[in-house]
C-alpha cells in the first residue's frame, strides 16, 4: 500500500473552483496574447431566424429586451444584429433602436449582403454598424459570382465598402466560410479594405469577422491554415488590427464551438458573435451563456457580472415558442442539473458539492434534482423528501422503506419512465403527514 499524504482538512482547490462563482482559471502562464478585454455580440434576429427560429416582432423584442436585462451595465453583450428584408424584421430593428437610445445597453446593428443595392437599404434606418457578407473562400467565389473568382468577388465586396463607409455607416465584413479559404484570399482583400478607410474618419475604422461557417475550426496551433482558428487570428493581426477590430463567428458542426471561441480569444481576438442558447443554423451558434461562463472564469466581468438567472426566461420563453431547448442542453436544459443515479444522489445528501459543477441554485438560479428510476434507490428518494417537504429521513425509516418499495414495484413491473416529484407527492404526503 503506498503511502498517500493525509490533510488535515479536505483539499477542494478552491481557488479553481470558488463557492460563489463560476470555476476560474488558475493560469500557470497567462497568454500574453489574451485581450484585456473581451466582450461578445448577439446574433438570434439574424442567424436563429435563418436557423430556423420563426420571430413576430413582438418575440423579437421580447428576445432583445430578455439579452439586455442579461447583459445589465457588464458589457458582456454590446450588439445585435438584425435583419432587414422583411417588415417584421425592420419594425424589430427599430423598436430595438428606440430602447438602445434610450439606454439599453445593447446596440443594434444590421447584416447585409455586400452589395451596393444593400447598403441603400440601410442607409437611412439609423444605424451606425452594418455586418456585409463577404464570401472568401474558393468554395464560395467561384460558385456563387458569374462568371466566378477571387477577384471579382473582391471588387464586389470593396465597392459596397465604399458605399457603406460613405453612407457614414462602420462596416464590419463577414469572412465567410474562412476556415477554408486562402491567406491569397484573405490577405490582400483586408489590405484593400483598410487602405480603402483610411480617408474615412477613425470612428468608420472597419472591422473583420471570421466566420468558421462549416464548424470545420480546430483550436489548435500545431495545425495548418486554414483550419486552426489559432493561426488564422494570428495571420490576420499582422496587419495591426486589435482584439476589439476582430470578431470570430463560429458553428457547432464538429462540436468545437466553444472551444474554438476560447482559442480565438487567446490568440487575441476581442469580440465573440454568437447566441444565447446556442439558436442557430444546423447544430447552433455558438452558446454565448456557456462562452461567458468561461470568461468570468478567466477574469473578465469581475466588476459587474451577467445576471445568468434572467435566461431561464428565455428558455420559458423558446417553450412557449414550441421551440425547447433540449432536456440535456447544458447549465438550462431540463435536465441539466438532474441525476437519476443512486450513488449521485447519495453524495448530495452527504455533502452537495461532490456532484455540483459549480453553485448551480446560486449562479444560475436553477434547482439540483433528482429524477427516480429502478438505479435511484434510497437516496433519490431521502433527496427528493428533503428537497420537496423540507425533511431528512434516514435510510431505516420504515416509513421511507415503505414508500421505496411501493416505487421498486413499479420498475420489476417493466415501468421505463422515472418518477418526477408531481407524481410522487400525494403518495409522499401519505406516508409523511
Amino acid at each position: 500500500m503506498p503511502i498517500i499524504p493525509e490533510p488535515l482538512q479536505p483539499e477542494y482547490f478552491e481557488e479553481s473552483f470558488p463557492r460563489h462563482t463560476f470555476p476560474a482559471y488558475a493560469w500557470t502562464t497567462r497568454p500574453a496574447t489574451l485581450p484585456e478585454a473581451v466582450w461578445t455580440t448577439e446574433t438570434t434576429h439574424r442567424d436563429g431566424q435563418q436557423g430556423g427560429l420563426p420571430l413576430t416582432t413582438e418575440q423579437s423584442l421580447h428576445i432583445y429586451d430578455i439579452f439586455c436585462r442579461f447583459s445589465g451595465t457588464s458589457g458582456a453583450i454590446r450588439q445585435a444584429e438584425f435583419f432587414v428584408y422583411r417588415a417584421s424584421d425592420r419594425q424589430a430593428l427599430e423598436g430595438a433602436l428606440e430602447r438602445f437610445q434610450g439606454g439599453a445597453p445593447v446596440e443594434p446593428t444590421t447584416w447585409i449582403r455586400a452589395t451596393a443595392k444593400d447598403v441603400a437599404l440601410i442607409s437611412t434606418l439609423g444605424i451606425r454598424e452594418t455586418g456585409m457578407l463577404a464570401s472568401a473562400s474558393d468554395y464560395h467565389t467561384f460558385h456563387k459570382f458569374k462568371p466566378g473568382g477571387r477577384n471579382q468577388a473582391a471588387q464586389t465586396y470593396l465597392e459596397a465598402v465604399k458605399t457603406t463607409l460613405d453612407a457614414g455607416i462602420r462596416p464590419r465584413l463577414h469572412l465567410e466560410d474562412a476556415t477554408r479559404a486562402s491567406m491569397d484570399f484573405i490577405k490582400p482583400f483586408i489590405e484593400a479594405v483598410l487602405e480603402i478607410s483610411q480617408a474615412y474618419a477613425p470612428h468608420l475604422r472597419p472591422k473583420f469577422r471570421l466566420c468558421d461557417t462549416m464548424g470545420l475550426g480546430l483550436p489548435y496551433e500545431d495545425v495548418a491554415l486554414p483550419r486552426s482558428i489559432p493561426r488564422l487570428f494570428q495571420e490576420i493581426r499582422t496587419f495591426g488590427l486589435q482584439p476589439t477590430d476582430l470578431e470570430f463567428h463560429p458553428h457547432n458542426d464538429t462540436g468545437l464551438v466553444v472551444a474554438n471561441c476560447l482559442a480565438a480569444i487567446r490568440a487575441g481576438c476581442g469580440v465573440i458573435n454568437g447566441t444565447l442558447l446556442g439558436k442557430g443554423e444546423r447544430t447552433g451558434n455558438a452558446p454565448l451563456e456557456m462562452l461567458l461562463l468561461h470568461l468570468s472564469g478567466m477574469g473578465y466581468f469581475q466588476e459587474q457580472a451577467p445576471d445568468f438567472k434572467i435566461l431561464n426566461e428565455l428558455v420559458e420563453l423558446y417553450d412557449q415558442m414550441n421551440e425547447p431547448v433540449p432536456p440535456k442542453y447544458p447549465l438550462y436544459g431540463r435536465d441539466a442539473h438532474r441525476t437519476r443515479a443512486g450513488v449521485h444522489a447519495d453524495g448530495l445528501n452527504k455533502f452537495w458539492w461532490m456532484y455540483a459543477p459549480f453553485n448551480v441554485p446560486e449562479l444560475l438560479g436553477r434547482p439540483l434534482e433528482v429524477s427516480l428510476t429502478k438505479e435511484s434507490g434510497l437516496a433519490g428518494l431521502i433527496f427528493m423528501l428533503r428537497q420537496h417537504l423540507g425533511i431528512y429521513v434516514a435510510k431505516d425509516d420504515e416509513r421511507l422503506q415503505q414508500l421505496h418499495a411501493l416505487l421498486a414495484q413499479e420498475f420489476d413491473q417493466g415501468r421505463q419512465t422515472s418518477i418526477e416529484w408531481e407524481e410522487l407527492a400525494p403518495l409522499a404526503t401519505r406516508y409523511f403527514r
